[in-house]
């Protein structure tokens, strides 16, 4: 598949807060054409038997305005790097990220400095993620036949997103040189690829890769973190609920752990359930703990890299699970199948 090169030439000086509903905008320069170059045959909607799928996709035939976008379809990308200015709810870029599915379960993912991790809810077994967002911007936070987006972060990661926990709180993605986002899919998986350059935290800056990877079967979805240098407080986590606690787990052999909750804490109904996971290499964490948004993992320091895996269960899935007995069931099997292969892919 042909790569779409997209120079972005933009100059925009802004700052957004908060998510979803949160946002404001402090200051706004004149911007400059967006230079798109397009192969008709680059992309392609996925086969109809797919069973992971990936995507990013930004408006078309339109200049990239940090206040509002105008009219005009969407189009897939293979890559894209962000404009300058960029930030949360921008309407340049298709429900807000990347996304990423399989029959089970769907993910995306805020490109902007909120950097957290949101869950599609799905009641369907096929592919929905090109057929959402398309006419109504944001009608995919509405129930509808294939399923919605279930998950509030606000000021938090979400499922899995990424920060440094630096003076008692969260770094998000405010700070960044240059971000370059680009989607593979293959007959096995799909991924999303996060590169970026020059991001700034407290005393450090570091260069730091990133991949989201889905597979043919199952809930979950791995991720994998590459520091450029070794960086104290790396750390991923899952959006607190005041009124669920978390639930912690390790392997018979201590190798490997989870943090999990469950509950109704969806945007769907005050009786809908939802469970979310994340399943670590103790190795690798320094420490589990309570942050103020988050259920944090802090991983120890390096610059090699550290991966995970994120799981959402939504009771609502065709065939989901229904009941925390049987998600705790569900993720002492996976607990199992890591210490025994080291992998769950």
């Amino acid at each position: 598949m042909k790569k779409i090169i997209i120079p972005l030439f933009v100059s925009a000086a802004f700052i957004f807060t908060g998510c979803k509903e949160e946002k404001k905008e402090t200051e706004k320069k004149e911007v400059e054409p967006i230079e798109e170059v397009q192969d008709k045959e680059t992309w392609q909607k996925p086969d109809k038997n797919a069973k992971t799928y990936a995507e990013l996709s930004i408006r078309k035939g339109d200049n990239w305005e940090p206040k509002k976008f105008g009219g005009g379809e969407f189009m897939n990308v293979d890559s894209l790097q962000l404009p300058e200015g960029h930030s949360d709810h921008a309407y340049y870029i298709r429900y807000e990220g990347p996304g990423w599915e399989n029959s089970q379960v769907g993910y995306r993912f805020y490109l902007d400095w909120r950097n957290a991790i949101d869950i599609w809810g799905k009641k369907t077994d096929t592919i929905v993620l090109p057929y959402v967002g398309q006419d109504n911007y944001e009608d995919y936070h509405h129930d509808s036949t294939w399923g919605q987006d279930i998950l509030k972060a606000g000021k938090s990661l979400g499922l899995g997103g990424y920060g440094r926990y630096v003076q008692d709180s969260v770094a998000h993605f405010r700070n960044v040189e240059k971000t370059i986002a680009s989607v593979e899919n293959s007959e096995n998986s799909s991924s999303v690829i996060i590169d970026y350059d020059g991001w700034k935290t407290g005393d450090a800056t570091i260069d730091l890769d990133a991949q989201f990877s889905i597979y043919l079967s199952d809930r979950f979805s791995k991720i994998t973190l590459s520091p450029s240098q070794e960086i104290k407080g790396l750390c991923t986590g899952i959006v607190k609920n005041e009124s669920i606690s978390a639930i912690e787990k390790k392997s018979e052999n201590g190798e490997w752990g989870y943090v999990a909750t469950y509950g109704t804490q969806t945007l769907v109904s005050e009786d809908d359930k939802l469970g979310m996971a994340i399943l670590y290499k103790t190795s690798e964490v320094e420490k589990v703990m309570e942050g103020e948004h988050d259920h944090l993992v802090i991983f120890k320091p390096t610059s090699q890299k550290v991966a995970y895996y994120i799981l959402a269960a939504w009771e609502q899935e065709k065939n989901g699970i229904t009941t925390q007995e049987d998600f705790i069931k569900d993720l002492d099997t996976k607990l199992n199948s890591l210490q025994q292969n080291g992998k769950l892919e």
